[in-house]
């Protein structure tokens, strides 16, 4: 046998000599192709399949685990720039806020509705067909000469989106957490919907309640100390009876009882392969449920 034969190469670069064997595969490497690993050296190929082998950490609840709460960032961001957007044009308001049925005149005032109204009148609201207002309404926030709050109202729901958000977040995954806190917003205007349409609501405050219920649920599955969160929800709920004078309850209960279903069906989804369809099935399932009800509250109301 010649010397020739006897030189072995990279199985990645047939001209580079190479005396290295991948400790898994065991194919020469050159140095271009090395990585270190436990023990020894690996290929390229090797290290990429890997990876692909290693489960990825999750959270108690099928969630990606993250330390940058980046969903509650962007809410707070959408919150604030809805609020200089409203701030700098009032009309925003009047066009934006949940609001089931009303009247705008020909002087392009805001009136009440009745059955029964002139032509120089038009309705507006979600029976105009204006369905976008059961989620911006969450969005917008009292302008600070508005109400008994003014700037108050965002700067507390600012503050509450933020210290419960983030723990939410963190628990659920980013996917999880923002179907939970739309829902809940979504579920807060139904409720408006069906029990105040002629109401003007607006505010994050029912998705807030809903992240509140979701770290009820979440805590008692995890078997937490509920001191704590007992405490927490006391004050929860509270709020929610003064809120009954002061603001809409209608879309505090409506956020609180729809963060609740999500929150379950996250929580005690089975722990299998089977886990995100269960959780995604439940989300859909009441997501159908709230446009079914909306659509039969819309007819009612148009009759």
């Amino acid at each position: 046998m010649d010397s020739e034969s006897a030189v072995t190469t990279c199985y990645r670069h047939p001209k580079v000599e190479s005396h290295v064997r991948c400790t898994r595969c065991e194919r020469h490497i050159c140095p271009d192709c090395m990585r270190e690993a436990a023990v020894g050296h690996q290929c390229v190929e090797c290290v990429r399949e890997g990876a692909r082998s290693v489960r990825e950490p999750r959270t108690a609840f099928g969630g990606r685990i993250s330390t940058v709460p980046l969903v509650t960032y962007v809410l707070i961001a959408l919150n604030v720039l809805a609020y200089v957007a409203e701030v700098a044009r009032p009309a925003v308001v009047d066009r934006f806020e949940m609001l089931g049925r009303g009247l705008v005149g020909p002087d392009g005032g805001h009136y009440v509705w009745q059955a029964v109204y002139p032509g120089t009148f038009h309705a507006e609201g979600v029976v105009d067909g204006e369905w976008y207002r059961l989620l911006t309404g969450a969005f917008l926030h009292l302008p600070p000469t508005g109400g008994s709050f003014g700037i108050l109202h965002i700067v507390m729901n600012m503050v509450s989106l933020w210290n419960i958000g983030r723990v939410v977040e963190a628990q659920l995954g980013r996917v999880r957490y923002l179907a939970l806190y739309l829902l809940s917003a979504l579920g807060g205007s139904v409720l408006v919907l069906l029990i105040a349409p002629d109401t003007p609501t607006l505010g994050a405050s029912g998705a807030i309640f809903g992240l509140g219920a979701a770290y009820y649920v979440m805590a008692r599955r995890l078997g937490a100390d509920m001191a704590s969160v007992n405490r927490f929800m006391a004050g929860l709920l509270l709020w929610l009876l003064i809120s009954a004078g002061l603001t809409s309850w209608q879309g505090h209960l409506g956020g609180l009882l729809a963060g609740s279903l999500v929150t379950v069906a996250f929580a005690y989804a089975p722990r299998d392969r089977r886990r995100p369809f269960v959780q995604a099935g439940a989300c859909v399932a009441l997501l159908t449920l709230l446009v079914v009800l909306s659509l039969a509250r819309v007819a009612e109301l148009t009759v």
